[in-house]
């Protein structure tokens, strides 16, 4: 997520997970999910702040992480450095922020397991398919962790983050750790997230339920 590398094309199976100890007041996505899983249709950009590091989310992040899954996503570009979502309270959760430039999904699932009185519930976001590709301008997702099966086009691992140029808006703090690719393929992506943001998100077939005891994206 070596210098300019010039013209490498690969598959690779990602696997990328940003550890760290749940802060107090937190609850890791083993216990439940987050509660905020409509800011993945949040319309807009990330603030000056994440650009500069020092918040990645432009909102203040939930208590907990949700899924995000999808069959096929494919971009024209990609854009990754470490960063850190706050919640309300000023705890920070350490993401690697996956700046996606022009972004089509073969489907997509969102998901929050949410306590209630009543059990656990989830609130359960799902589009595409049959119903045809969800597109979305500038998706940026900030990740705990990321699995699938990628096939990149140049790429370039462990350059400045204040230097990334592949999809717009993608700069890191001078001297952090940073990761760009050109055209990017990911198939079965599974990620935990505490935030996503996307310009002019297009979810066809879209479909919102909330069950008692029901199922994950994954």
């Amino acid at each position: 997520m070596i210098g300019d590398s010039g013209s490498v094309f690969g598959r690779v199976t990602a696997r990328l997970r940003i550890d760290e100890e749940t802060p107090e007041g937190g609850t890791s996505w083993r216990r439940s999910v987050a509660v905020g899983v409509p800011a993945i249709v949040a319309i807009g950009a990330m603030t000056a702040a994440m650009a500069q590091g020092a918040l990645a989310a432009s909102f203040a992040v939930s208590g907990t992480n949700f899924q995000v899954s999808s069959g096929k996503l494919t971009s024209n570009g990609l854009g990754s450095y470490v960063g850190t979502d706050k919640d309300i309270k000023g705890d920070g959760h350490s993401v690697a922020l996956l700046h996606i430039g022009d972004a089509t999904l073969s489907d997509i699932c969102q998901a929050a397991r949410i306590k209630t009185p009543l059990g656990d519930v989830v609130f359960k976001l799902t589009a595409g398919g049959q119903a045809g590709p969800v597109t979305a301008k500038s998706l940026i997702i900030d990740a705990e962790d990321l699995n699938g099966d990628a096939e990149f086009g140049t790429v370039e691992i462990g350059r400045d983050a204040s230097t990334l140029d592949k999809v717009a808006g993608a700069k890191g703090d001078p001297g952090a750790f940073g990761l760009q690719a050109g055209q990017v393929t990911v198939s079965n992506v599974k990620s935990n997230a505490w935030a996503a943001t996307g310009g002019d998100f297009k979810l066809k077939g879209l479909n919102l339920s909330v069950k008692l005891g029901g199922q994950g994206c994954f």
